[in-house]
């Protein structure tokens, strides 16, 4: 039975990277999953308290990546307030709205109307706009991380 309980842990670890190109698949979710698979089913015991510390500033942080380092790159490209949240929006409503480009595209699209919307000129809006890809690309790239150290925590405490 235990074979059982660590194919679900390592299929919960596998889906959590697949959530970077399927944003539907909740990736902080499913990585809990394997946790408590773990826990519940075999051995209460391993993980410490600094463990499960970590990995509840970690989810957070993991949550969090995507808006943090899109409201970033669109204010270092130029981009306004308006243009920051409109990324953040977008990040989200992307998540669910034609996965996975949705994720890229819509907050692309809605940094872009934001900033003609404030009257900027259609250079400026580009670039805040770029802001924006670029904030989804390094969102990736820390979740990737994120993700990975995560992970390499569970089985280090193992």
């Amino acid at each position: 039975m235990e074979y059982l309980y660590w194919s679900i842990i390592i299929i919960c670890f596998a889906a959590s990277f697949a959530s970077l190109i399927f944003p539907i698949i909740p990736g902080p979710l499913v990585l809990w999953i394997g946790y408590v698979t773990y826990y519940f089913f075999i051995d209460r015991d391993t993980l410490s308290l600094y463990f499960w510390i970590g990995i509840i500033l970690l989810t957070v942080l993991l949550i969090a990546a995507d808006i943090i380092a899109n409201s970033y790159f669109v204010r270092k490209y130029g981009g306004s307030k308006w243009g920051e949240r409109a990324a953040a929006a977008g990040v989200i409503a992307g998540s669910f709205i034609f996965p996975p480009f949705g994720i890229i595209l819509l907050p692309l699209i809605l940094v872009a109307v934001a900033e003609l919307i404030q009257k900027r000129t259609p250079e400026s809006a580009a670039k805040a706009a770029l802001g924006s890809f670029l904030g989804f690309l390094s969102g990736s790239i820390a979740k990737i991380v994120i993700q990975l150290i995560m992970i390499g925590w569970f089985f280090f405490e193992l």
